[in-house]
């Protein structure tokens, strides 16, 4: 097995998934597909801090946080400081928020149904979320720096 070519194939399909979805959220919601992923994330968790949502979404926090930014410049939610940690904020999603979310699960389930439960049977894609949850679980969180002898 070649396993450039999965990794080649894996990647070129995740970055073509992310970009149709994204193309329609947009176009039929005015969201990104990274925006909704934050409000999903906080709309599971009723509130949450930013470092839960970098934690849920393997991104930084940085740019998890960069991300509560624009979507609370948007309207959709809002920060309010952690009542037993002050140095952290709870962001919590607003009313135009949880619309928005309504608004666009939907579409977002339609582009999940079309892009991968109608090309493969059930048991096809029973198989691949078994295999990349197997996979996930076998990646370290947090990668240990290459180092190079000198």
């Amino acid at each position: 097995m070649d396993l450039r070519q999965v990794f080649d194939d894996l990647v070129r399909f995740e970055t073509d998934l992310w970009n149709g979805i994204d193309a329609r959220l947009r176009q039929e919601c005015d969201v990104t597909l990274g925006g909704l992923n934050v409000m999903l994330v906080v709309e599971r968790a009723g509130s949450c801090r930013v470092n839960d949502i970098a934690a849920a979404l393997s991104i930084t926090v940085g740019g998890a946080s960069q991300a509560v930014d624009r979507l609370e410049r948007l309207g959709h939610c809002t920060r309010r400081p952690h009542p037993a940690d002050r140095r952290s904020s709870i962001v919590e999603l607003t009313p135009s928020g949880r619309e928005l979310v309504a608004a666009a699960g939907p579409v977002f389930d339609g582009e999940l149904a079309t892009r991968l439960a109608a090309p493969l049977p059930d048991t096809a894609l029973g198989h691949l979320a078994h295999a990349l949850a197997v996979l996930r679980a076998a990646t370290p969180l947090s990668p240990t720096p290459l180092t190079k002898e000198i």
